[in-house]
């Protein structure tokens, strides 16, 4: 499981720019708070030499599934808390409520700093919450 500002990484496939290629279904871990994105640890060694290779080439687009050995996506993200496939106000729903026992465990720490950043990163969350919330569509949220 990997964190970023505290709140656990969701587990995904995405596109990755690297210099002048695009590589598509990286495993990559996203940051639901600040949008940060890593190449999940166990492919970052085959991502490097991919990309190396691509951009020897000259390639602009490749499919990392094409040539990579990795394993399958359900033994990559099995110790990830949430994936992206899961329900969005779940989803978020869960990341606030780690955030909050996070801030227990800063204010028991009296770990002014943290709390600070755990209550910024609880504003961020609750407003994505609100926004699904409000979200009118066929099947939405309520």
């Amino acid at each position: 499981m990997s964190f970023c500002c505290g709140a656990s990484m969701i587990g995904t496939k995405g596109s990755i720019r690297h210099l002048r290629t695009q590589i598509h279904n990286v495993p990559i871990l996203f940051c639901p708070v600040c949008h940060r994105i890593e190449v999940h640890h166990l492919v970052e060694d085959e991502f490097e030499i991919l990309a190396e290779y691509a951009q020897g080439d000259g390639a602009t687009e490749v499919d990392f599934e094409d040539y990579s050995d990795a394993p399958a996506t359900d033994a990559l993200f099995e110790n990830c808390v949430n994936q992206e496939d899961e329900e969005p106000l779940a989803l978020v729903t869960h990341q606030i409520d780690m955030a909050l026992d996070l801030l227990r465990v800063a204010k028991a720490l009296d770990d002014v700093e943290w709390e600070h950043q755990l209550k910024n990163r609880l504003r961020v969350m609750s407003g994505r919450r609100d926004k699904l919330r409000r979200k009118k569509t066929p099947g939405g949220y309520r």
